[in-house]
């Protein structure tokens, strides 16, 4: 059974399996223009690929986006990728925290 946990102060969404991270994604809170979850990178372990774990830590991330009332900026292929197929899961961010959050990001490569 994977189980999901949200770190906030790291920045990480990760799924964890009998206490072994198995997958995460690295995002950053955006502040301004207001606020939104910016999903940064998408990583399953080697050994751990093709079980969904990748596309349930997406659904998660959007679903925390969801509960916060607060818009989630897929920048990450992967992300992007989900949320095109599960639209009715993932709506999409305002253009102006899209270009805001990849602002951010290439203010602050060390956020990658």
């Amino acid at each position: 059974m994977t189980e999901i946990r949200d770190d906030r102060a790291q920045g990480l969404l990760a799924a964890y399996e009998g206490g072994e991270v198995v997958g995460r994604i690295a995002y950053l809170v955006l502040d301004q223009p207001s606020a939104a979850l910016v999903a940064v990178h998408t990583v399953v372990e080697p050994g751990h690929e093709g079980r969904g774990i990748a596309g349930d830590l997406v659904r998660e991330f959007y679903a925390i986006g969801a509960r916060e009332g607060v818009p989630v900026v897929p920048l990450c292929p992967y992300a992007a990728k989900w949320a095109e197929r599960h639209p009715g899961e993932a709506p999409a961010a305002p253009a102006v925290l899209v270009e805001a959050a990849k602002a951010q990001l290439a203010a602050d490569p060390e956020l990658w």
